[in-house]
């Protein structure tokens, strides 16, 4: 049926002691009784070969990352987050901070009364950023009325029903016959959860949302407006924070489960012993040194948030965006949403 291919590459026993043959680019002579192939015999091209062949000389396989990053910066792509917690909490100005640029939503005008919602209401704003030619659509999704009632029964459930809208809106486009060469994406990729400076113990609202939400969506705790208190009642409620969370086995970002190999799981252990950050938002700018700076102006100074003595900003942004951004999206991809559809086909398989 055809020649027999030499391999190129020595085999796994092959000792340093051996002379080095010449290679020759032409195939062998094959015995004419070894031209009809024996049945069970699996051809050279489909056997395991040798791991780590090395090349005779530049073919040019590294050229595969330069393609796949011209596509990326020519098409951009997509990163959705949503930003939950009380009204006052500086939900708004945490993300103008981490992008440098108004994404978040609109405030009410100065010298109006913001009105709270009745019930927990949705408010999604999309915007296309741009840096040193990539692009990136982001969308940004508040909650506004979140735990602002007297009685905050239930007040999770449109959060959890707006992430499972839009696992259902990618599911449905999925599944057609004829589907799109992209898919739009607005699953909700990373979640950060404000919790109050209490300096005390978790909420039971704070613990419920969480272990609810934690199942179906990648959260990532912080502490709003830590400035509120001194390094020592930070680093005490920081403590109590991780009890919680230990004791009512809830699994924030980065999950211990999803570690895929040494390096990943110790540099995601040294982020969870800094989980939660306890953050500061400013989005003006201030003269520090000579240097202008983001940062808060108080009686006593001025709080630099990119400055990780003054804050643990820095740790939260390169969580989101410059470690861990594409680490949120495959694990939004290969374990929330794939938990949900397959919960989702299994109930349209199952017989009336």
């Amino acid at each position: 049926r055809g020649v027999r291919a030499q391999r190129l590459c020595p085999p796994r026993g092959a000792g340093s002691s051996l002379e080095p043959e010449e290679s020759s680019m032409e195939p062998p002579a094959v015995p004419e009784e070894e031209e009809e192939e024996e049945e069970g015999v699996v051809p050279l091209s489909m056997a395991p070969g040798p791991v780590g062949c090395q090349l005779f000389g530049y073919v040019g396989i590294e050229a595969v990352l330069d393609q796949m990053k011209i596509k990326t910066m020519k098409t951009g792509f997509e990163f959705n987050v949503m930003v939950v917690g009380q009204s006052g909490l500086g939900k708004s100005t945490m993300v103008n901070t981490l992008f440098k640029s108004k994404v978040s939503r609109k405030s009410s005008q100065p010298g109006q009364e913001e009105r709270i919602p009745k019930t927990v209401q949705l408010q999604s704003i999309t915007h296309v950023i741009e840096e040193k030619g990539v692009k990136m659509k982001l969308t940004v999704t508040d909650t506004p009325g979140f735990g602002d009632q007297i009685n905050n029964e239930n007040c999770w459930d449109p959060i959890i029903k707006y992430i499972n809208e839009q696992y259902e809106k990618y599911l449905r486009e999925e599944i057609l016959i004829t589907r799109k060469r992209k898919i739009p994406d607005t699953r909700v990729h990373g979640c950060v959860y404000f919790v109050p400076p209490t300096g005390h113990w978790l909420r039971p609202l704070d613990l419920e949302f969480m272990r609810r939400l934690s199942k179906i969506v990648n959260v990532v705790p912080v502490i709003a407006k830590a400035d509120t208190l001194t390094l020592e009642e930070r680093a005490e409620f920081k403590q109590r924070i991780q009890e919680d969370l230990k004791t009512h086995a809830i699994s924030v970002y980065p999950q211990e489960d999803f570690d895929q190999d040494p390096e990943d799981r110790a540099l995601n252990d040294r982020i969870r012993e800094k989980i939660p950050f306890a953050v500061v938002g400013a989005d003006q700018e201030h003269q520090v040194n000579g240097k202008r700076v983001l940062g808060r102006k108080t009686k006593w100074g001025i709080i630099e948030v990119e400055n990780p003595a003054h804050c643990e900003f820095p740790l939260l942004r390169d969580l989101l965006i410059r470690s861990h951004l594409q680490d949120l999206k495959d694990i939004t991809h290969n374990v929330h949403y794939e938990s949900y559809r397959v919960r989702r086909l299994n109930e349209s398989n199952r017989p009336g």
